[in-house]
């Protein structure tokens, strides 16, 4: 095992444990020995295949329109969901993402709505 010194901000001394991993095997690996998968197919693996835990009911990403900052809350009951949910459209000015076992809804502020998401996003 090795450690690697870094430095912080305050010129304080700390040390960082090091992690190995497997990087040197996967690189020396041959192409042919992975399976090829084209965009269409990658893209509906991982946006129509998402699975969150069993356990939660609710996942809720936040990006504040005003200063970029990223929540992200996590929920096993609905009820407390659905109470965080009606906090955060009341106040209008986070750009909100949910997601359940059964689906994913994106939600913007009418007043953030910019010309390429009504290119992009919003059917004329």
């Amino acid at each position: 095992m090795t450690n690697t010194q870094t430095l912080t901000d305050v010129i304080e001394l700390m040390t960082k444990k090091y992690f190995p991993n497997n990087w040197n095997r996967l690189v020396r690996v041959p192409h042919q020995h992975f399976e090829s998968l084209d965009y269409e197919e990658f893209m509906d693996w991982k946006m129509n295949g998402w699975e969150i835990a069993g356990s939660h009911n609710c996942i809720i990403r936040t990006i504040d329109c005003e200063t970029g900052k990223v929540n992200e809350y996590v929920y096993q009951r609905k009820a407390a969901a659905h109470k965080r949910m009606m906090k955060l459209l009341t106040e209008q000015k986070h750009e909100i993402l949910i997601c359940t076992h059964d689906n994913i809804q994106h939600l913007k502020p009418e007043k953030y709505i910019t010309k390429h998401d009504e290119d992009n996003f919003y059917p004329q």
